[in-house]
């Protein structure tokens, strides 16, 4: 079994910067394939950013230079740098892990491809 656990959301101006980060339990952080979704109320759960274990990326095209995702295998550690923010990236957001993914595993970005999930971190940008 494995915990995440999301910190750093809340309320931002239009334009400012935060900082996402997802801890995890368990001893093999590293071999985990790690993602961001997010939610808004009344939409899909969509991907935001996906990281692979040997640290390659994937970003959805809406946060494409804005957003950097990364991660501190010795912390066991995820985070989210969210710059520029506008409106419109108002969401709750998701840490995700999935468990069994090997080197050459593809950067998924669909939910169900995911084991395990963390309780969501509100973000909110004001206009």
């Amino acid at each position: 079994q494995v915990q995440l656990v999301e910190s750093g959301g809340r309320l931002v101006q239009a334009g400012g910067s935060l900082r996402l980060s997802c801890t995890a339990s368990g001893s093999t952080f590293s071999r985990y394939l790690m993602a961001w979704f997010r939610q808004a109320p009344g939409e899909d759960r969509d991907i935001v950013a996906v990281i692979g274990r040997n640290l390659n990326t994937y970003y959805a095209d809406s946060v494409k230079g804005r957003f950097t995702v990364s991660r501190d295998n010795a912390k066991k550690t995820m985070y989210l740098q969210m710059n520029s923010l506008k409106p419109e990236d108002t969401a709750v957001y998701y840490c995700v892990a999935n468990v069994r993914a090997i080197l050459t595993t593809p950067l998924y970005t669909r939910d169900s491809e995911y084991h395990y999930w963390g309780q969501g971190t509100q973000v909110t940008v004001a206009s």
